[in-house]
């Protein structure tokens, strides 16, 4: 059964950090991309941050300079470390295969809610 679990989120001021983790299982983590994506009420899901089996990242223009993804093959865990937040990142983050396991309309894991405010 493939999941994600998400954690780390949580409340922070404007300027402030978060490290995001997420938990895979069910499927050979070593071998495919993944992705962190992010979504707020009333909008579609993005993809902010995705990292290949190499290695090789990419990001959001949005995030770009800010955020930073990594991963733990052996741990089969992927990372979001959040600098300089702004209150736009405010967002529920979700972490998958980057392009989705299951696509957009499959599932998901819970996500962990980033709330950025004075």
């Amino acid at each position: 059964q493939v999941q994600f679990v998400e954690s780390g989120g949580g409340s922070t001021q404007p300027g402030g950090s978060l490290r995001l983790s997420c938990e895979c299982s069910g499927f050979v983590f070593e071998i495919l991309a993944m992705g962190w994506y992010r979504q707020v009420p009333g909008k579609r899901r993005e993809l902010v941050a995705s990292i290949t089996s190499e290695r090789i990242t990419s990001y959001a223009d949005s995030v770009k300079g800010r955020f930073t993804i990594s991963r733990d093959n052996p741990k089969e865990t992927v990372y979001l470390q959040m600098t300089s937040l702004l209150p736009e990142d405010t967002a529920v983050y979700y972490c998958n295969t980057d392009p989705p396991f299951w696509g957009e309309k499959g599932d998901w894991g819970q996500g962990t809610q980033v709330t950025v405010s004075s």
